[in-house]
């Protein structure tokens, strides 16, 4: 990059383009006491200091090799751990985003993680964190910056996800019960779903296999212990 600024700095002729402030913002999502949680982090700093907020932090073009490594600097900055199954979800730009620039772009990344897995603590410019109820979060107008939207959209892609039956195995266990699997798709929807008709399109769709001898033993009759079905 510094070679690239040098030779554009050496010939006269080149026009040098304004820049947009440019961050990453983590969406991270978890089932925390039986409800779809988001992470967020209590703001140490100004702008919006003493506000809670979407873990994030700016693209460093001398750091980031692209933009999953700056997602995952950020994480690692922010919350002192590496996020798997990170994903983009969408990138927003534009004026009055963020009080410190003119024009401001965020590239939204999400993971869904399984909590007792995970393990964060407040990092660089966090005074803490804590896990929000997603409708709470999504409901809360005094969310830092417009991460409250950036929340909407990653939980409804989610969603629309579990709803086309894109199962995030990376998520569940690897091995559970068809109720398990049940109970933890209506948790990410936040919606009861019909046992027949649910357990029919798993059965339509071959997505898991049942684990042979496997059984969860408890206070009702035994039931049969699935995985994910090996994909060919």
């Amino acid at each position: 990059m510094i070679n690239v600024m040098k030779k554009i700095t050496q010939n006269s002729d080149a026009k040098i383009y304004p820049m947009p402030f440019t961050r990453i913002e983590l969406v991270v999502m978890s089932v925390v006491n039986d409800c779809l949680s988001v992470l967020l982090g209590k703001r140490e700093q100004a702008p919006y200091a003493g506000l809670w907020a979407l873990p994030g932090g700016v693209v460093r073009i001398d750091l980031d090799a692209n933009l999953e490594a700056s997602a995952q600097r950020v994480a690692q900055e922010r919350l002192a751990i590496q996020m798997p199954y990170l994903r983009q979800q969408c990138a927003v730009g534009g004026v009055s985003r963020d009080p410190r620039a003119p024009w401001a772009v965020s590239i939204v990344y999400r993971a869904l993680s399984r909590a007792e897995e995970f393990n964060p603590t407040a990092g660089k410019r966090l005074d803490a964190l804590r896990w929000c109820p997603v409708d709470e979060a999504m409901a809360d107008n005094y969310l830092a910056f417009d991460h409250q939207q950036l929340i909407a959209q990653a939980v409804a892609a989610t969603r629309s996800e579990i709803d086309r039956l894109e199962l995030p195995f990376g998520f569940l266990p690897e091995q559970f019960t068809l109720g398990e699997l049940q109970t933890a798709c209506e948790i990410m929807l936040g919606r009861r779903l019909d046992k027949s008709s649910f357990r029919r399109r798993i059965d339509e769709r071959a997505l898991i296999e049942p684990i042979e001898g496997e059984m969860r033993i408890g206070s009702f009759r035994p039931a049969q212990l699935f995985c994910q079905k090996a994909q060919t």
